[in-house]
């Protein structure tokens, strides 16, 4: 027997428990274990939200209810703009095997009428929804994942092997502000693996170079430019302000410089290096995890650091390093997935093989391992490889 919509909320109101949202505030206020769910849809939760909810659209709630609401026991308010919403999805998600939950009586509406805080999240607007529309579909990205991109600031140390595909991708992602460092010019011999520069611009500083084609992908990022050799007189400045570095250095006087800027300022490094047909990388981030000097505290002899020039690289290695560089990058901006701290991830192109090697934090290392930094070292005697 079909019953009217009457019939069935009056049912729902006297099967699932409501809860003002004094009673909500209260028990927010008190910090007990309770999530706040919301079940409005996107362009009402942008417009406001209580503080700590979680957006899961009532049109998607049997959809992604398992992977935002991952704990079955967990004591559950939803809430929708009057209180009507919220019943059935309560109704559903009782359904589904979730023990806990009530409902907001009078929704958002009620909510920010009697007074009580919420927040106006930062939003994107249409042309960047468009942009970033398989970002947005993604659970661990999301709206306000896209937003933190968008704030990041990632600063790529070297528009060249690694740098190049690390800032397209990064740049393509959506990070806000993309600084990059370097003082070469674009030669040809550089054109079977730096992807940013074209033949065209053969003799063009790598910075401008970079940025006409980074802004060519993605006109609404900010990049900075640093044309300019990294020394322990200037890393202090361009480094500060920065979320994040990117090593895509390919000497040794540099990445020092950049690791020990990284501890002293407490900023994750992101490593790459490339040799001939192999490539590493990992995340030094002290006290997370170790730092460069942890494994290499100082530099090898000159003799035993060739350059890309003298050993060669194979022209498509660069991607594959430079673009984890990136993923991690991106990882770390949004606070998702398992990170390369404490982990070197190599890859052999030749026999198709990654491989995974534990890292160590040295306690007696002299940069992460104590309170008082060195200094930094110039290592000039590697300056002309």
């Amino acid at each position: 027997m079909a019953v009217s919509k009457d019939q069935w909320l009056k049912q729902l109101r006297s099967d699932i428990p409501e809860v003002s949202p004094e009673d909500v505030r209260s028990e927010l206020d008190a910090k007990k274990d309770v999530l706040i769910v919301d079940v409005r849809e996107g362009d009402e939760y942008r417009q406001g939200h209580l503080p700590g909810a979680v957006h899961l659209p009532r049109g998607f709630l049997e959809l992604q209810a398992e992977s935002k609401l991952t704990d079955s026991t967990k004591d559950i308010i939803a809430y929708c703009a009057g209180g009507v919403r919220s019943l059935f999805a309560v109704d559903t998600l009782k359904k589904m095997g979730y023990g806990k939950v009530r409902s907001m009586a009078g929704g958002f509406t009620r909510w920010k009428q009697n007074g009580h805080p919420f927040d106006v999240p930062e939003v994107l607007d249409d042309d960047d929804r468009e942009r970033y529309a398989r970002h947005l579909t993604i659970d661990e990205v999301g709206e306000a994942g896209q937003v933190k991109l968008k704030k990041a600031k990632v600063l790529c140390i070297g528009a060249g092997g690694l740098g190049s595909p690390a800032a397209y991708y990064l740049a393509a992602a959506g990070i806000g502000t993309l600084g990059l460092v370097d003082y070469d010019v674009v030669d040809k011999t550089n054109l079977q693996r730096q992807i940013l520069h074209t033949d065209d611009r053969v003799g063009e500083l790598k910075t401008e170079s970079a940025k006409k084609t980074l802004l060519g992908l993605n006109p609404k990022i900010d990049v900075k430019l640093y044309n300019e050799r990294i020394t322990s007189q200037n890393i202090d400045e361009i480094v500060s302000g920065y979320d994040i570095i990117v090593d895509g250095c390919d000497n040794f006087p540099t990445r020092y410089l950049v690791n020990d800027a990284c501890v002293k300022h407490g900023i994750p490094n992101v490593h790459g290096s490339i040799y001939r047909f192999e490539g590493q990388v990992t995340v030094f981030w002290p006290p997370k995890g170790p730092c460069y000097r942890c494994l290499f505290p100082e530099p090898p002899p000159p003799e035993m650091a060739p350059s890309c020039a003298e050993a060669g690289v194979l022209g498509v290695l660069p991607g594959v390093i430079g673009v984890l560089e990136a993923i991690e990058v991106i990882k770390i901006i949004l606070g998702k997935g398992d990170l390369l701290v404490g982990r070197l991830l190599t890859y052999d192109a030749l026999e198709a093989k990654f491989r995974e090697l534990k890292l160590r934090r040295n306690p007696d290392c002299k940069y992460c391992g104590s309170d008082d930094f060195p200094g930094y070292i110039d290592y000039e005697q590697f300056c002309a490889i």
